[in-house]
Order: C-alpha cells, then sequence, then structure tokens
C-alpha cells in the first residue's frame, strides 16, 4: 500500500464516518476508496464491511437514549438482522467475482437512488402498510433488508430506515438509533463470516476504522450547524460520479 494509498482511505473513511453521522452513505465513499487502492469488488466490500462497525456503534451510542425498549420486538429485529446479514455474506461469497464486478456500477447506481429517493421510499411503504406499529411487518422487511446488507452494505441504512418508518411509530431519531443498531448487527455478522472465509485485507481495513470513528464523531458535531439537505446532495453527487466512473472502468 503506497502513501498516495494511505491518504485516500484516510479521507474516504473520514468522510464516510462524517456522511453516515450526517444523512447515511457512508459506502459511496468507502467502498470506492478501498477499490481505488488496489483491493478487488469482493475484498473490498468484506473490508468495508468490517470498517464501518465503529461508524455503527458511535452512531448508536451517541443518541442510546433514542433507543426503543429493549423488549421482545427489539431484539428479535437484531437477531433478523444478524441472520440476514449472514446470508448476504455467504451469497456474496459465492458469487464469481467477474460477476460481482460487473454489478459493481449498478449496485453503487441503485445504493446513489434508494439514498436519493428514501423519503418516497419511506411513504410509499407507510401507504402501503399504514402508519401503525406493525412488528411482524418489520421482520418481514428487516430480513431482505440486512441480506442486502450483507452481501452489498451502501444503502442498508436508508433501507432499513424505511422499513422501520413503515412499520412502528417511532420518532426520527429513535428510528434513526434503531437503524444504527441493525446496521452493526447486520456488519457484525457477515463480517465475521469475511473473516472466517479469510477475505479481509486487514492493513487497508486497519487504516481506514480510526479515520471511519474520527469522522463519526465531528459528525455528530457538525449535524448541529451543517443543512442536512446539502449534505445529502453531496453523497448523491458522489454516488452518481461513482456509477459513472465504475461502469467506465468494467464495462467499457
Amino acid at each position: 500500500m503506497t502513501f498516495y494509498g494511505v491518504i485516500i482511505l484516510l479521507v474516504a473513511g473520514f468522510f464516510g464516518g462524517l456522511a453516515n453521522s450526517l444523512a447515511g452513505g457512508a459506502s459511496l465513499f468507502t467502498f470506492p476508496a478501498l477499490l481505488a487502492v488496489g483491493l478487488n469488488p469482493i475484498v473490498a466490500n468484506a473490508s468495508n464491511a468490517f470498517a464501518l462497525l465503529p461508524g455503527n456503534v458511535l452512531g448508536a451510542y451517541g443518541d442510546r437514549e433514542k433507543l426503543p425498549t429493549r423488549g421482545y420486538w427489539f431484539f428479535e429485529g437484531l437477531v433478523v438482522a444478524l441472520i440476514g446479514g449472514v446470508i448476504g455474506a455467504v451469497a456474496l461469497l459465492a458469487t464469481p467475482e467477474k460477476l460481482f464486478s460487473a454489478m459493481v456500477p449498478i449496485l453503487i447506481g441503485l445504493a446513489s437512488l434508494i439514498f436519493a429517493f428514501s423519503r418516497p421510499i419511506q411513504k410509499f411503504l407507510a401507504s402501503l402498510f399504514g402508519d401503525g406499529d406493525n412488528p411482524r411487518l418489520r421482520r418481514f422487511l428487516f430480513l431482505p433488508t440486512a441480506t442486502y446488507g450483507g452481501y452489498f452494505g451502501a444503502g442498508m441504512g436508508v433501507m432499513f430506515l424505511a422499513a422501520i418508518g413503515a412499520s412502528s411509530v417511532y420518532d426520527l431519531r429513535t428510528a434513526n438509533a434503531y437503524k444504527n443498531i441493525l446496521g452493526f448487527v447486520t456488519n457484525f455478522s457477515a463480517a465475521m463470516i469475511f473473516i472466517w472465509q479469510g477475505v479481509i485485507s486487514w492493513p487497508e481495513t486497519v487504516v481506514m476504522l480510526p479515520a471511519v470513528a474520527v469522522g463519526g464523531f465531528a459528525g455528530g458535531r457538525l449535524i448541529q450547524v451543517l443543512p442536512t439537505q446539502l449534505v445529502r446532495i453531496g453523497i448523491i453527487a458522489i454516488g452518481v460520479l461513482m456509477t459513472v466512473i465504475y461502469a467506465y472502468r468494467y464495462w467499457a
């Protein structure tokens, strides 16, 4: 790993942690950075899942008083997230590298679209299933969301927020705090599979880890002064740019 590679990972990790705290979309920074320093897409995706764990933990801890009541349905949601993360990780490892490489632009583009249209998606789900508290619907929505997250994490947080919003009466802060816990469990279970199979590249992951943590802490401060909509627009623009770059790289 070169000096410039270290700089790329530190900068991307910081902005990924920052984005996660402010609006979500960390993987739209961190995953392309891991590709840029030479990792193949599957190893980059596996390493990314582990590198983002500090951001999930700090996000959940920072607003822990807003977590939902720790009852049966809360913990069942975590179990569903754990199972989905494992399924997604196993599916990723079963995907041929060439096929996954060809899918990278589609996955980044999909994540960008999910992020851009998160509010309409949430409203659509609410209109489809109603606005009341429906724990069984959460279970139904959490499993495919966590499976997607274990396979390719970009956009998972937004999908969890949409699922929580459509199946509960939680306010935004409570939904966001719960989303961070679910994201941690999903990434952790997927990362354990990746570690077991030896597909995480540790030098790049270790460099990025502290940068993600620092960015997450800084985001917790900046959220008080930065316009969230401006941050969202910037993240969407990054996602579109990365989609174009990797479509050219893998499809041209």
